[in-house]
């Protein structure tokens, strides 16, 4: 019995040793230590050894147990992870660093216009992205067959819905719900049928704000559009308003900023002219409260509007709208 226990032991360290893939390993497993195996037969047969010589036997048998068992052990540890008789878990190679997102260059901007606006007392809204064309237009002073419409660029889904071309549908919605007083922002995604190139794109961002009181005038519009300048791009920055037309507001006017790259010098960016054009702003017309219901002798309120792109654009020095869109982590990375 004991030559066979050193036979046994032999064959299996042979075949330990000669291992080459986890099917092998298996093998030796099913054949020596699983229930119908060598080592179990061992087991079974040591009552009908000679009682003088089992108390050795036995302890022999546990001995190449335990061996079997630790040998088994170390090959498979190193056949699981790697499949082969050396592991190729270098440790003495430098840890891989951890990849931490990153907010998209167009989230951190309107994460800060967001900031900036509740900072000033606004409250953000939000609305639908397929609108009526009531309240995409007409509600804003839009009819039919007015030529402003044509200024929109509109993508129709049926003749009377459309994909908003500005969030202004949200103050519409907003004044029908709520009554005065009104300080509100509306960010979110618009759509115009524009070819793609540097700096324009059928789909982006804007920000639209609203604020509705007794005694609002053009100068608190002109306030908020400053302080906004300049907690976002620096309290150098100065803006202008340059007399201009929106059907929905009355007086209206364009608002630039001074040049960031050039502090109005004049440059490429700014084409020279020492200024960047933002958006558009004014007072509400008073068509537009009759449409939601409100008095307008009592009321008044402006209105303002900007690019969520083109902020972000100024902000990082970004020459191409359409990188904010292709998801190229080479530019994503940056930020």
């Amino acid at each position: 019995m004991l030559d066979r226990l050193n036979a046994v032991k032999e064959s299996f360290l042979k075949e330990i040793q000669q291992l080459k893939n986890k099917e092998q390993l298996e093998a030796i497993r099913s054949r020596f230590l699983s229930r119908k195996g060598i080592l179990v037969d061992l087991f079974n047969e040591l009552k009908d050894v000679d009682k003088e010589i089992r108390p050795q036997v036995g302890k022999t048998l546990n001995d190449l147990k335990n061996l079997m068992q630790a040998e088994f052990g170390k090959a498979q540890k190193i056949f699981l992870s790697t499949g082969k008789t050396e592991s190729k878990i270098d440790l003495t190679l430098p840890g891989r660093m951890s990849f931490f997102g990153r907010k998209h260059p167009l989230t951190a901007t309107l994460d800060e216009i967001k900031g900036i606006f509740t900072g000033l007392g606004f409250r953000v809204e939000d609305g639908p992205e397929i609108e009526t064309d009531y309240y995409n237009f007409e509600a804003l002073n839009m009819p039919k067959n007015h030529p402003a419409r044509d200024m929109q660029d509109t993508l129709y889904i049926t003749e009377e819905i459309v994909l908003r071309t500005h969030t202004s549908p949200v103050q519409i919605r907003v004044m029908e719900r709520t009554d005065p007083p009104i300080r509100i922002i509306a960010p979110g995604r618009v759509y115009r049928r524009d070819t793609p190139d540097a700096s324009h794109s059928p789909f982006f961002h804007q920000v639209e704000g609203l604020v509705v009181d007794e005694g609002v005038s053009f100068g608190d519009l002109k306030g908020v559009i400053t302080a906004f300048a300049h907690k976002m791009f620096g309290s150098d920055i100065k803006v202008r308003f340059r007399p201009s037309f929106f059907p929905f507001t009355e007086p209206s006017a364009e608002y630039d900023f001074l040049c960031i790259f050039c502090h109005g010098a004049g440059c490429r960016v700014c084409k020279n002219t020492g200024w960047i054009e933002i958006s558009g702003a004014g007072m509400v017309d008073p068509n537009v409260f009759d449409a939601v219901g409100y008095d307008n002798e009592r009321y008044t309120g402006y209105a303002f509007g900007m690019g969520i792109d083109r902020v972000a654009m100024l902000k990082y020095s970004i020459n191409d709208i359409r990188l904010f869109f292709e998801n190229d982590l080479r530019f994503l990375e940056q930020f």
